[in-house]
């Protein structure tokens, strides 16, 4: 089967998305995802996403982990499959689509950044050490000193599969504070199995629990291994964050073709 591939990538973030609105690839398998993904045989990339129709929205986002099964809400992926349905002519002041969490909002700006509104999150569990929230995905978030020299596969892997987290598995988020509205997250994802430049619901939950006003509005601004980006929230308290938005850049590296033999 020839495959036809778009690459995109948000700092760093990067995505096989493909044009499935004629159902030409929903047969595809979690082995033939996992080749697509790996950086040595196939393409490459931290995921695939397909978009398909959906009478009730602009278009459905379909996401897979580079392992080859299916995920849940990539913030990223989001905000790229955004600028891939203006490439394919779907153009929208503003978009609504629906993905593994539910329905989302997002919009294109005049320098071409997108913005993704993300879901309200409704709960958050501390610790002495960490915190745990869901921002489409879950997420494990601590705080750190020295987040660039923080051994995040070693550590984050050993949370990811400790007794508590192994079955489900959860996305660890190391964030060291750099000014009163500045941080800097460094993530080990789940279904990548590795740290990956930049994740945008892991940043979204890192922002969230570094809030510098204690109610209403908030921007935080982020700095990734592959580049920066901002969330915009209203924080009502330390649990409960509503109009929620995780901004950056989504662009296009390139597109080809691949014969998918497996």
């Amino acid at each position: 089967m020839k495959i036809e591939f778009y690459k995109y990538q948000g700092v760093g973030n990067d995505f096989i998305l493909l044009d499935n609105r004629e159902n030409i690839y929903s047969n595809i398998t979690p082995r033939q995802v996992n080749f697509l993904c790996h950086r040595r045989f196939g393409i490459g990339a931290d995921g695939l996403m397909m978009l398909n129709k959906n009478e009730a929205f602009d278009f459905e986002m379909i996401y897979f982990n580079s392992d080859g099964n299916p995920g849940s809400m990539c913030g990223n992926g989001g905000r790229c499959i955004i600028k891939f349905a203006s490439a394919l002519g779907i153009k929208k002041t503003k978009y609504n689509f629906i993905a593994a969490d539910g329905s989302h909002e997002g919009e294109i700006d005049l320098n071409g950044e997108v913005r993704l509104k993300m879901s309200d999150v409704n709960d958050v569990d501390f610790s002495f050490t960490y915190y745990i929230l869901n921002t489409g995905s879950p997420h494990y978030v601590k705080i750190v000193s020295d987040v660039r020299h923080t051994d995040v596969v070693a550590e984050g892997r050993e949370i990811r599969n400790s007794k508590e987290f192994a079955k489900e598995g959860i996305n660890v988020n190391f964030v060291e504070s750099l000014d009163d509205d500045t941080i800097y997250v460094r993530t080990y994802e789940r279904g990548v199995e590795d740290e990956t430049y930049s994740c945008g619901t892991g940043v979204t939950a890192s922002a969230l629990i570094s809030a510098h006003n204690d109610n209403g509005f908030n921007r935080v601004e982020v700095k990734t291994k592959g580049g920066r980006l901002s969330v915009e929230f209203e924080k009502i308290n330390d649990k409960m964050f509503t109009n929620i938005w995780l901004c950056g850049p989504a662009e296009l590296v390139y597109k080809g073709e691949i014969n998918l033999n497996i």
